[in-house]
């Protein structure tokens, strides 16, 4: 064995390894991802509003809190099944923690309004926070507090143990961003911009700056 193929046969192993060590910080770094599962009204702003966080992955429209197994959009929003349209949000806790998710959902919703959000009403567009552990209960029994010590009201999202999550239709996944053209009230629009319109028409914004002026994160990014 020559002198040069050896250091060939050292400089591909070495590769090999480097290689091998990213993949597997890779995995242990995807492993340390964390799920916070909120209710804040309609789930496509949900999805919108978190996904624009640094340190948040994928959003995840879907349902829980109910009893309905298997439930779909129809059945979820005429209301019966006890489900929220929720939003799973996937973040690292290296780059945003829990405190700061919870603080920014507060102030992304009106936690005073026990109907609904904004233009939705019914059971299924309340808020509501939904803890997998003692840690994350502990954590938003606090948020909330600080809430209604910071509006000086009573804030009705409650704060309940986590269950099934059924995710939604594919069509509400990313809906905000969609290209599809859809027909609306107002003719042929394409999805993002339907989208657009309807949360403006919607008064969510407006009513988040209301209660929250310029603490109100999300507001100013539509």
């Amino acid at each position: 064995m020559t002198t040069q193929f050896r250091n060939m046969k050292a400089m591909a192993l070495t590769a090999l390894i480097i290689v091998g060590f990213a993949v597997h910080c890779g995995q242990a770094h995807a492993a340390e991802l964390k799920t916070l599962t909120v209710a804040g009204g309609c789930f496509w702003c949900v999805e919108s509003d978190f996904e624009s966080v640094p340190g948040v992955g994928d959003v995840v429209s879907g349902y829980t809190g109910g009893t309905t197994e298997n439930p779909t959009y129809k059945t979820v929003t005429r209301g019966g099944s006890g489900h929220y349209e929720a939003v799973q949000i996937p973040y690292d806790p290296s780059q945003v923690s829990v405190e700061e998710l919870l603080t920014m959902f507060f102030r992304s919703v009106d936690p005073t309004d026990p109907g609904g959000q904004f233009c939705d009403r019914g059971e299924s567009y309340r808020t509501a926070i939904f803890y997998e552990n003692e840690a994350e209960r502990v954590a938003a029994e606090a948020a909330k507090a600080a809430t209604m010590e910071a509006l000086g009201q009573e804030i009705v999202t409650p704060i309940l143990p986590a269950g099934t999550f059924y995710v939604a239709e594919d069509y509400h996944q990313d809906y905000y961003k969609g290209s599809n053209i859809i027909f609306t009230r107002f003719g042929p629009k394409v999805q993002s911009e339907a989208y657009k319109r309807y949360r403006k028409a919607c008064g969510r914004d407006t009513r988040v700056t209301q209660l929250w002026g310029d603490q109100a994160v999300f507001a100013g990014n539509h």
